[in-house]
């Protein structure tokens, strides 16, 4: 080794280095493995001989995965939430809504809908051999026979009705020439609500198309009711959505006509406690305990302080194509809620007293980074078309409505209307059922986005039901009751009265013990970093001074010589490529400069064994010769002083 180099390793093994003064990452890591307060990285490099090495490299590894594993599963709880509270308050009775399950007055909407009912008819006698009075013997379709006489029909025209064999698709007998034809586009195939012990070897459906092009969907039923009832719907929608709002509540039932006697909390109320809603599917609905009322409240649990209603149920009223069952439909909700009655509703019977307890349980979540709830909407970039609160039931409803509106240019009868809309009918829309089916059919396989964009509300109120059914009125009060109830109906209902046109509801609290849950982290900033530093105690003998330690050595310091190593490689190359564009002449070699001089072996001073470069403009002189005349040797006296000077001899 050159003595130049000597000094330097000499001088780098004595001055301690620290931080980004290494040269490189090695030297960087060895200082810091000797320096640390982890013991284990320490005793890894100082120990001496292999196997102790190993023996610390076998714990030490093992200690930092599951360190790490723990930890993790420390920051994952802390985002995990958990509580639960219960408390007794004063609660006030939700809304409640009740209708009848007939929709519009069937008797005022009748001469609206007398053309559809004929052709409907008209396609029970084609398919079953039978009218709505006549024999129930079926018969099936023979080809080439029509069941229509007189014009032609412009609903079967509009939406024709087949009947497809078990294993033929591409062909199905029309109802309306009673002939077989070929079918195309996809096939989509609905269960049905009624439940058949023998599989049909028949099934029914209804094609649609999109007027202009060739594109076709066939909707086929197991059941016919099922087929029957939804090509109905259909066309009731179409006509209903042409009938002006003011004109189809007045074709519905009023408050004192469904309500035959009310009480709540023990004193006797009417219909103007109640508050008309208008579903554009089932007709007028009316709310108990509405915002735009008085709110009503009770301080006692049980049957006798709730709301006890009789409702009369005019089954002649029912439309027989729209509905096949009687009775009425109660939802419990809050006051800023929409009543999604054909949802989550629940049925009463008629001739049964039905008694439904309410447990009210109010649940509160935590918001992010704990959950993806909202906490009025305001944040989803949906709009709300209900004059409502937010909830994810109307974010769905909401965005498959704006859904409908951009995609075939009017709105669905059944929800609410967007600004500037228009509800789709045929005269203005004429492609909007093939539209509407093939929409619904994308929101139902998640491909409109809709589920994905609404989200949960963050606070929200359940009312756990509980349901039981008695036989009302008895057999002893039955002749009593019935007329006594038809006296005080005699100027709304002018008919006696009978126990299959009646239901009673109770709707009341079980107890006042109002269940909260509300949600809480499980682990707060304080007791994660004190978790953290536990766990680094217990496997690494390490605190937080070791982690701010860690931060410091393997980010800062590496990327500082790292990016110093870069800077000097960069710098080299740029003098190197300017060495070569400008080359100079060598200069004249002398003094301390001269080869010749490296022979010898004396140890140099500490500036030339670090090379350092001379001072500017300094001139350096040669070597001189040595003196020769120092090594001559003289007498210690080589003159006599005068006084002790010898006289000389004459």
């Amino acid at each position: 080794m050159a003595p130049g180099e000597k000094i330097k390793a000499k001088i780098k093994k004595n001055l301690p280095v620290r931080g980004p003064q290494a040269p490189t990452i090695k030297e960087l890591m060895r200082w810091y493995c000797l320096k640390t307060n982890t013991h284990g990285c320490r005793r890894i490099v100082v120990s001496r001989g292999r196997l102790r090495r190993l023996l610390w490299i076998l714990p030490s590894l093992p200690s930092f995965f599951l360190l790490f594993i723990i930890c993790s599963l420390i920051f994952y709880t802390f985002f995990c939430v958990l509580g639960l509270s219960r408390q007794q308050l004063h609660l006030f009775l939700p809304s409640t809504d009740s209708r009848r399950i007939r929709g519009q007055g069937y008797s005022a909407v009748k001469p609206l809908l007398a053309d559809l009912e004929q052709e409907t008819r008209a396609a029970l006698k084609t398919l079953y051999g039978f009218s709505e009075i006549e024999s129930r013997k079926r018969r099936e379709a023979e080809p080439g026979s029509s069941a229509w006489e007189g014009p032609q029909p412009k609903f079967l025209h509009l939406i024709p009705l087949m009947v497809f064999n078990e294993g033929e698709t591409s062909k199905a007998t029309d109802f309306l020439t009673g002939q077989k034809r070929k079918v195309s586009g996809s096939i989509i195939h609905k269960a049905a609500d009624v439940m058949h012990v023998q599989e049909s070897k028949e099934v029914v459906g209804f094609q649609l198309c999109s007027n202009g092009t060739s594109q076709c969907a066939v909707y086929t039923f197991s059941s016919g009711v099922n087929a029957i009832q939804e090509w109905y719907k259909l066309h009731y929608m179409n006509i209903m959505a042409q009938v002006p709002l003011e004109k189809k509540i007045n074709m519905s039932y009023s408050a004192e006509e469904l309500l035959v006697t009310c009480f709540f909390d023990g004193v006797s109320c009417d219909a103007r406690n109640f508050t008309l809603f208008h579903h554009p599917m089932y007709g007028n609905c009316y709310t108990f305990n509405d915002k735009e009322n008085e709110i009503h409240s009770t301080s006692m649990g049980g049957s006798e302080y709730g709301l006890q209603v009789i409702l009369y149920i005019n089954e002649e009223e029912y439309n027989p194509f729209l509905v096949s069952s009687t009775g009425a439909k109660v939802i419990v909700h809050r006051q800023d809620e929409y009543p999604f009655i054909e949802d989550v509703g629940t049925e009463i019977e008629t001739a049964m007293a039905t008694s439904i307890g309410m447990h009210l349980t109010e649940s509160f979540k935590l918001g992010e980074p704990y959950s993806q709830c909202t906490e009025d909407g305001s944040d989803v970039p949906i709009e709300n078309i209900y004059n409502a609160a937010y909830s994810l039931q109307i974010c769905l409803h909401s965005c498959f409505q704006t859904k409908m509106v951009e995609r075939c240019g009017c709105a669905q009868y059944s929800q609410p209307l967007p600004p500037a809309a228009n509800y789709c009918n045929y005269q203005q829309h004429p492609n909007w059922m093939y539209c509407y089916y093939e929409l619904h059919q994308a929101f139902v396989q998640e491909k409109l986005g809709c589920q994905s964009v609404c989200r949960e509300a963050c606070s929200f109120k359940e009312w756990t039901l509980t349901t039981s059914l008695a036989q009302w009125p008895s057999v002893v009060s039955e002749k009593w009751l019935l007329r006594v109830l038809t006296w005080d109906q005699g100027q709304q209902i002018k008919k006696k009265l009978n126990k299959t046109d009646l239901a009673k509801l109770l709707i009341f609290y079980k107890d006042l013990n109002q269940r909260s849950i509300m949600e809480s982290p499980a682990n707060s900033v304080e007791m994660l970093l004190s978790n953290f530093g536990g766990q680094l105690g217990l496997w690494m003998s390490c605190s937080i001074v070791c982690i701010i330690e860690i931060i410091e050595v393997f980010f800062i310091d590496s990327l500082s010589i790292i990016a110093r190593q870069q800077w000097q490689r960069a710098k080299k190359w740029w003098s190197q490529r300017q060495a070569l564009a400008c080359p100079e002449a060598p200069s004249s070699l002398q003094g301390q400069d001269n080869p010749v001089l490296d022979i010898d072996d004396d140890l140099p001073t500490f500036t030339s064994a670090l090379r350092l470069p001379p001072a500017p403009e300094a001139q350096v002189p040669g070597t001189p010769p040595p003196r020769y005349n120092t090594l001559r040797l003289e007498r210690a006296f080589s003159n006599q002083l005068t006084d002790t000077q010898v006289p000389a001899e004459s």
